[in-house]
């Protein structure tokens, strides 16, 4: 059952970053492409803007499919928790713990949760249980 878990964990949490990152990447679902990611980057001080919206969303969609597949789990979680740890810093810390206040909350729970299923390992249906 631990297994089943870990894979509904990675699954969700795993596409929905790489929802963001294409978000980012290509304008899909919403999203701004990287000419829009990177200037709303550039009014927040990370420069250069599609720069570094290239690499959120490179970081984004290919730790998030990692993660989905379940493949270099801990790879997988550095560059989520990595994209969450920016994201506090950058954007949601200065509005305190909440994300009724547009705080960190819920970029917190994403970082340990991407942090803890790297640590466990992604458990027996994942492409790191067939390969290693």
């Amino acid at each position: 059952m631990m297994s089943l878990g870990l894979l509904l964990i990675r699954l969700v949490i795993g596409l929905s970053f790489m929802a963001h990152g294409v978000q980012k990447l290509f304008g899909w679902f919403g999203g701004y492409g990287l000419k829009g990611t990177g200037g709303w980057f550039e009014s927040i001080g990370m420069k250069p803007g599609v720069t570094m919206a290239l690499l959120a969303g490179l970081a984004e969609l290919a730790g998030g499919t990692l993660f989905a597949l379940g493949l270099l789990t801990p790879l997988a979680g550095i560059l989520i928790a990595g994209t969450m740890v920016i994201a506090i810093v950058k954007v949601h810390g200065p509005n305190g713990y909440w994300a009724t206040q547009n705080g960190y909350e819920y970029n917190l729970m994403l970082l340990m949760t991407s942090i803890a299923v790297a640590l466990t390992g992604a458990g027996q249906y994942s492409l790191d249980a067939l390969l290693f």
